[in-house]
């Protein structure tokens, strides 16, 4: 039987497609997920850090018309600004939705811009979680590029999670779940695609501007992120930050 891949998400349990596919090709599951699914809302999420060329080289040799969705926190490096616009019309993806938190809502809880100084949570809630959180609520499917060797939260990572997040069920799809650092590497080198800059400077996970640091070649990938605290992820993968926001 042929992988095909029909998602009702208010009733398909995820449980059921990860058993179906976890032994199957990304590309394949991919594929299936969005032919089989035309009449659904579906977006991927990309940073356009360290590692997102390779889910939106696999997306845009699918449907390079998917929507992308960025969000721009206004402390982004300069660099991922660029490395953004460069994949984007590499890869010939035509549907880069930017998204940033609302005016009102910085000039409420960070007027200065520095609220990642005393707080990180509310200042990746305010720049990052909500502006995502709100953006996602046109969409009934979701595609992530989180992997399991990346640790943390992440790994135990399914290739589907059911979300009930706002007005209505979402599925989330991770389809690098199971990919490890050295399969990134293979990819990315068997399609010469681009790296972001700061890689070869020792960053191997890319987020903010003030919360992100380079590691050393002993360290985990993600420990330049918020380094000298417990705080792992901005949120926007976290259930309960994203459902509990005003």
């Amino acid at each position: 039987m042929a992988d095909t891949l029909e998602i009702d998400v208010d009733t398909l349990s995820p449980d059921t497609l990860n058993q179906r596919f976890e032994g199957s090709g990304t590309r394949a599951m991919l594929q299936a997920l969005l032919t089989e699914n035309a009449d659904k809302r579906i977006a991927v999420i990309s940073s356009f850090g360290a590692n997102s060329v390779v889910l939106l080289h696999l997306v845009a040799g699918i449907d390079p018309s998917l929507p992308v969705l960025f969000v721009d926190t206004g402390k982004l490096f300069a660099e991922t600004i660029r490395y953004r616009d460069e994949i984007a019309e590499r890869l010939g993806l035509i549907d880069v939705r930017v998204i940033g938190p609302e005016p009102s809502a910085l000039a409420a809880r960070d007027p200065a811009g520095a609220l990642w100084i005393s707080d990180t949570q509310a200042c990746c809630a305010v720049r990052k979680v909500k502006p995502f959180a709100l953006a996602l609520e046109d969409f009934d499917i979701w595609i992530s590029g989180r992997k399991r060797y990346q640790g943390g939260r992440r790994a135990e990572l399914p290739l589907f999670e059911a979300e009930d997040i706002g007005k209505a069920p979402r599925l989330k799809v991770n389809p690098l779940a199971h990919w490890t650092k050295g399969d990134i590497d293979i990819y990315r080198t068997a399609f010469s695609l681009p790296q972001h800059t700061l890689v070869a400077k020792g960053y191997a996970s890319i987020g903010c501007q003030p919360c992100t640091s380079p590691v050393a070649e002993d360290e985990d990938e993600r420990a330049g992120r918020w380094r000298g605290s417990d705080k792992t992820e901005c949120g926007i993968h976290v259930a309960d930050d994203m459902g509990g926001l005003p």
